[in-house]
Parts: C-alpha cells; structure tokens; sequence
C-alpha cells in the first residue's frame, strides 16, 4: 500500500497536476463563497473546461474545486451566517456569533484548522481502509440506513438549547415540510398545489439562504443597524486555549464525518449536524453552544470535511456515489471512459492513487491559502452595515435566481426570510427546523423501503446487527448524559 502511495505522489507531483490543483482550490473557495452555487453546481459548469485535460489532471482539479467549496461556504457562514453551502449551515449556529463577538478570524482558523486534520485523518483511513468499507457499505441496506436516521433525528434535543418543546416542534414542522414533492411510496404529488416547482420539493439550499441570510438581516433592521466590529488585529488570531478546547471536538467530527461520509446518499449535511449533536452532548461548555462556542465551528467543520473525503469510498470502491458531487465526479470518469467499482485499484492504480495523494496535497493548500488570510477575511466585518445589508441581500437573491433560473427560488428566499425573522424574533430555534429538512426525505425513504422489505413489518430493523449497533448508539446518545449525571450522585451517596 505505501508503495502504491509513493506511486500516486510521484503522479500528483507533476507542475501540471500541482498548477491545476491549485487553481482547483482557489476556484472551489471562491465557489462556495457564493450562497446558491455550491461544490456540486460549481464541478458541474467547470467540468467542460477539462475535456481537453488528461484525465487524472482533470479529476484532481474538479477534486479539488469539491473540497475546496467546503472551506469557501463557511467563511460566508461566520462572517454574514449565509451558508455558501448546505454542509456550512451549522457553522453559522456559533461561527457568526463569534463574529459578533470579534472573534471571527478565530472561527475561520479554527475552521481551517479542523478541515486540514480531518481531511488528513479520513485520507490515512481512506487509502488503508477503502476496501473493507466498501464491503461493509455494502451491508448497508434500508433498515441500516433507518437506523442512522433514527440517529440522526436523536441529536434534535442537542440543538433546543434548553427549549426543548420548542425545539421538538420546529423539527416536526422541518420534517412536515420535507414531505412537500412526490410521495417516496406512491409517486404522487403531495402538497404541491398543482405547482411544477413544488415537485421536487422545497429546495433546500434556497430555504437556508433565507433562513440565516435574509432573516438576520431584517432582525438585525428591526433591532437597529449594529455598530461595526472593531476588534484589534491580535483579537482576530486564534489563541492556545481555543485550539486546546477544540482538539476532542476535531477527533469526534474527524471520526463521525468518516463514518457517514462511507454510506452512500449520506452526505456531509448530515455529519455535520450529527457532529454538532454529539459534540453539544458531551463538551464542558456546552451552555456556551448557540452563543459562540468554538467547538461549535471546529467539530462540524472537520465532520463536513471528513465526510467529503470519505465520499469517495463508494465512489471509487463502488461505483456509487457517496453525494451529489461524486455524482457528478462519478459521470467525469465515465467521460473519460474510467469504470469505477472493485477493479478500479487493480486496472488503474496509478490514477486512484495518483488523485488520492492530490488530497493530500490541495488540503495543503488550502491550508496555506486560507489559515493566513483568515484575519484579513475577518476585516470585512469593519465595514459599516449599511453597506453589508443590501450587498447580503443581492448576493442571496441572486444566488437564489442562479441555481434554477427561475424566480419561484427568490420567492422561497423571501418567504423563508420572513420565517426566519420571526422565528429569531420569538426565539425559536431554527437548527432543529434545518435538521428535519435533511433528515426528512432521507427518513422517510429509508422507512417506505424497510417497510416493503418486512411486507410492512417494521421490526426487520430489529434483525439486522449493524442496525441495533447503530439505534444502541442512538440510545446512549440520549440516555448517557442523564445517566452520567447520576453517578456522581451515587458516589456521594455511599460515601
């Protein structure tokens, strides 16, 4: 293996494939820093521009356009809380009240940070692991993927901030509003009003543009324009105590990222949110998520990126991809007339092992392009915010318009602009709202295709040994912390 290894850097190491890595890089921040374009739309317009490229140079620059959209979304997420992508919404939860606090180059290195690690750790698991996870994936059927919905939905409590009530009732109507579209049962329309857009349901990325963008805005108009931040340049640079409280929280979304970025159809929303849900669980600060707490940015940053590496498990292993963009990716190899699927390491070593080095090696540089620049990105928030409103709300509505062409997406940036305002204006909390909105379509697809499975027997779920590991994970999840609490008790009590 490390000789296959050897021989994929020697391959990514050309000035070539380093030129092209680089400008994919740069090309994939830029992208995500615009709300509505996101990884997968940005690798879809630039992909004609390789046709003309050998293949394993193609691939490593549109690689590197996918990872590199994922740091490009949460810089808009910590400094104007608009996600530039969907795997970039929990960032704004703490990254932007970070900001507000003056500490957004701090977000933004700690975010930087936690990408670079993870992105290194799910390499290392993904060159010696990918064959027995894909075998494992494999295993993977409804009632597994069932099981790690119902993990999924277990991190709700994790995001109510207390409220708990208030919190289980925006995930419910999260939920209520994913099952707007076509029934995954029947095929029928539901709740769609005989309207065409409504079809493929609430489009997702338009309703978070919304949410955060638009709706802190008119919270921030209603509330009085905000005098700018003007923290010292010294503020803006991470400090020891913040990356010692965000090492455990870059190990844990490390890990988890990894493990569901393997599943295909999984995704990197879902890591992220579970991430932040178990990292709420079990920091020490935890009165501090919601409000800034850093560990907020580092664990669902490095979940979000773990998991787009982890992607590429089913993708190359497989030939299934793990999420829209190695879809995508996915019809790039068939472009060049590259099967991929079991035999892919034994017919073309030096190309999957050649772009698995340029991971590597466009992690690196993303590192040293955004880590120093963090502060600088962080000044923008110096400028008044009569400027920054009308220049968020172009940038969304626009956004918004450029992801279908059509203006049914600006009016669902303006309705949920709206909800969004009046749920910060009644402190309701929006994450559990978010969460349903990813989990539903996923929950309900895994629940209509176990339910065929057992003849409508739902217990099936029951049988199969990788799903009670996962539901036994979600109920210590739920019930760990309380019981944890009782042992300090009991120790007092003999004593």
């Amino acid at each position: 293996m490390l000789d296959n290894l050897m021989m994929g850097f020697g391959a990514a190491l050309t000035p070539a494939n380093l030129l092209w890595c680089f400008v994919g890089v740069l090309a994939g921040t830029v992208i995500g820093l615009l709300p509505g374009l996101g990884s997968t739309t940005g690798v879809a317009v630039l992909l004609p521009l390789t046709l003309s490229f050998e293949p394993l140079t193609a691939l490593i620059m549109l690689a590197g356009i996918y990872y590199g959209a994922q740091y490009g979304g949460t810089i808009t997420s910590v400094l104007i809380s608009t996600p530039g992508e969907a795997a970039s919404v929990v960032t704004a939860i703490d990254g932007y009240q970070m900001a507000r606090r003056g500490r957004a180059g701090a977000a933004l290195s700690i975010a930087a940070i936690g990408s670079f690690v993870a992105a290194i750790v799910s390499l290392v698991l993904l060159v010696a692991m990918a064959p027995p996870f894909a075998k494992l994936a494999l295993d993977f059927g409804p009632p597994e993927n069932l099981a790690v919905m119902l993990l999924g939905l277990t991190t709700i409590v994790s995001f109510s901030s207390g409220a708990r009530l208030r919190g289980l009732a925006m995930a419910v109507l999260g939920i209520l509003l994913a099952t707007v579209g076509v029934d995954a049962a029947t095929g029928l329309p539901r709740y769609t009003f005989g309207d065409v857009d409504l079809l493929s349901g609430l489009p997702f990325v338009q309703v978070m543009i919304g949410l955060f963008a638009v709706g802190e805005v008119l919270y921030q108009i209603r509330q009085g324009a905000a005098a700018p931040i003007r923290a010292r340049f010294r503020d803006l640079v991470i400090n020891r105590e913040e990356l010692s409280r965000s090492k455990g929280a870059i190990a844990r979304g490390s890990l988890i990222g990894y493990l569901l970025g393997c599943l295909p159809g999984a995704g990197s929303t879902l890591a992220s949110f579970l991430a932040y849900g178990v990292e709420k669980r079990v920091s020490k600060h935890r009165d501090e998520f919601g409000h800034g707490a850093i560990e907020g940015v580092a664990s669902p940053e490095s979940a979000n990126n773990a998991a787009a590496n982890a992607n590429f498990v089913p993708t190359l292993a497989l030939g299934i991809p793990g999420g829209a963009t190695t879809a995508v990716l996915l019809g790039a190899f068939m472009m060049y007339g590259i099967q991929p699927g079991p035999l892919l390491f034994d017919e073309q070593p030096e190309l999957v092992w050649g772009l698995l080095a340029s991971f590597f090696i466009g992690n690196v540089l993303l590192l040293v392009l955004n880590l120093p620049l963090a502060p600088l990105f962080a000044q923008m928030l110096r400028i008044p915010y009569g400027y920054m409103y009308p220049l968020i709300l172009v940038t969304s509505f626009v956004g918004a318009y450029s992801i279908d062409n059509n203006m049914f997406s600006v009016w669902i940036v303006f309705v949920s602009g709206l909800v969004g305002y009046f749920m910060k204006k009644f402190d309701l909390p929006m994450a559990p709202l978010v969460l349903g909105l990813v989990i539903g379509p996923l929950f309900e697809k895994a629940l209509v295709q176990t339910s065929a499975m057992g003849d409508g027997d739902l217990t099936l779920i029951l049988t199969r040994p990788i799903a009670l590991v996962v539901l036994a994970l979600a109920a210590l999840l739920v019930a760990g912390p309380s019981l944890l609490k009782l042992l300090p008790r009991r120790e007092k009590e003999t004593v």
